[in-house]
């Protein structure tokens, strides 16, 4: 079942010219997979791993203050 503003949405995109409705699926299946939280899940597991092993770093004593001025 649509709301009637989804519904809408589907009716205006209809529309448009078979490459715009494909720009605009798209569009729409990336939009609603970042509200589900699913976008990004390959960066996030980068990101944590490179957390993690900067973590790992720190705690064995293999990092040092970062100072601005050296930079």
């Amino acid at each position: 079942m649509m709301t009637p503003l989804l519904e809408k949405a589907v009716t205006e995109a209809a529309k448009l010219s078979a490459e715009e409705q494909e720009q605009f699926a798209a569009w729409m299946l990336e939009e609603l997979s970042e509200l589900r939280g699913e976008a990004g899940s390959e960066l996030s597991m980068t990101l944590r791993e490179l957390i993690d092993e900067a973590y790992r770093d720190y705690r064995e004593g293999r990092t040092y203050p970062l100072d601005p001025d050296t930079l």
